[in-house]
């Protein structure tokens, strides 16, 4: 048996972390213990105690349990569970975003039956994966990654339990550089010392350069199109925002570590725009410098230019003043505000089919400054504003610009 799975905990008292959900005086917690047959649904990271959990929950028990991978069982298995079984039983359905909506939804028959109590776990947000009318049967609870703190008393044990059987030593930085090194998973942390403990001879020390040389490249989680590779951008893309070179640094090194460069390209040119816009205009023409020279060098040099691009970004003054003004005028559009095309706009080929009314239009670069006004907002947006300068010193000075231009017309036509 695997390490880990002797030492699996047996009460609740004995799983690591998860305080939030298992705390005394809990909502899960008093479920657990006054053995109401919920339907259960747990999300996290691997190696958080979803499955451990669901073991506790079966022992305590009175009703027979099974465990299904919804990776490699289907609808079969569980029709042929409940023709062996005339009484309710409890399942265990491991990773659930494998079922598809048809089978889903034969899970809510059975369930809503009360032939099977449902115990479900994935490590994707039960929110996209999850057919809606089995989550309102079911409730929620997720599980986060364990923290180093919480993750050394098990490895304690395990240490204590694999060294003593061969007489091992090993250096007193050993348990907290495993736990550092787990990311938060307690199976990986344990493995760990599986490893490390098969690898020494009897009566052997364990040094610290035998689990830097095993945890290396190994307490980073990274799920490729999954829900932590969402939570990673937007974590990029806030710290920018937020001006938080330091941040912004920490999440891009996950997405290199991880070989993801597309990612956080993404993230840096909308961010230049979004983000940073017209108080500093040359971030945009900065950060599509750097990731085109970061798609020609590839990795590991394009850190050089990520890098570059992510502390310009997060270090610049910062405007959303052209992200509201689009997103309000995309808005008016979306709820039919729109109006014709005033006539001085128009396209000049139009004046050849036969209209005898004049265009109208004034050439701006004619004029003092290059302006001029005239219509240019269909009649019955005159006068909308989508626009609003920024606080910031480059708007800022546009608009000292444009109050110089009207001063100027107003005195050049009278009007004070």
């Amino acid at each position: 048996m695997p390490l880990a799975d002797a030492l699996r905990p047996r009460t609740l008292d004995d799983i690591v972390g998860q305080k939030h959900i298992l705390a005394p005086g809990s909502v899960l917690r008093n479920i657990i213990e006054q053995k109401a047959p919920m339907n259960l649904i747990f999300y996290g990271p691997p190696g958080t105690g979803k499955t451990t959990l669901a073991n506790i929950i079966a022992d305590s028990s009175n009703r027979k349990f099974y465990k299904l991978n919804a990776v490699n069982a289907g609808l079969a298995e569980i029709k042929d569970i409940l023709k062996k079984n005339t009484d309710p039983v409890l399942i265990y359905l491991d990773e659930i975003q494998y079922f598809n909506k048809k089978q889903q939804q034969s899970l809510l028959e059975v369930m809503e039956s009360g032939a099977v109590q449902l115990i479900a776990s994935t490590t994707e947000n039960p929110y996209f994966y999850v057919y809606k009318a089995l989550l309102s049967r079911s409730s929620v609870f997720e599980f986060k990654p364990i923290t180093p703190d919480d993750l050394l008393p098990a490895i304690n044990k395990a240490l204590d339990h694999t060294c003593s059987e061969k007489n091992l030593t090993y250096d007193i930085e050993i348990p907290k550089l495993i736990a550092m090194a787990s990311g938060g998973d307690a199976r990986k942390a344990i493995t760990t010392v599986e490893l490390l403990t098969n690898a020494m001879p009897r009566n052997g020390h364990i040094p610290t350069e035998q689990i830097e040389q095993l945890s290396k490249d190994n307490s980073m989680r990274y799920d490729k199109g999954g829900e932590e590779t969402y939570d990673l951008a937007s974590a990029l893309m806030k710290s920018m925002r937020g001006s938080d070179p330091n941040a912004a640094l920490h999440y891009l090194a996950r997405f290199l570590a991880a070989g993801d460069m597309i990612t956080p390209i993404r993230r840096i040119l909308c961010s230049a725009s979004e983000d940073i816009g017209l108080a500093n205009p040359f971030a945009p023409v900065v950060a599509k410098s750097c990731v085109d020279t970061a798609l020609q060098l590839g990795l590991p040099e394009a850190q050089l230019p990520l890098a570059h691009a992510v502390i310009y970004l997060a270090t610049s003054p910062k405007s959303n003043s052209a992200h509201d003004a689009v997103q309000a005028a995309v808005q008016d559009v979306q709820n039919g505000l729109v109006g014709p095309v005033p006539r001085n706009l128009q396209n000049k080929h139009a004046d050849s089919t036969g209209q005898k009314r004049e265009q109208g239009y004034l050439y701006p670069h004619n004029f003092p400054y290059h302006w001029i006004p005239q219509q240019y907002m269909p009649d019955n947006l005159q006068g909308k504003q989508y626009y609003v300068p920024g606080d910031n010193q480059n708007e800022m000075a546009l608009v000292e610009y444009w109050q110089q231009v009207y001063r100027h017309h107003n005195r050049y036509h009278g009007n004070g």
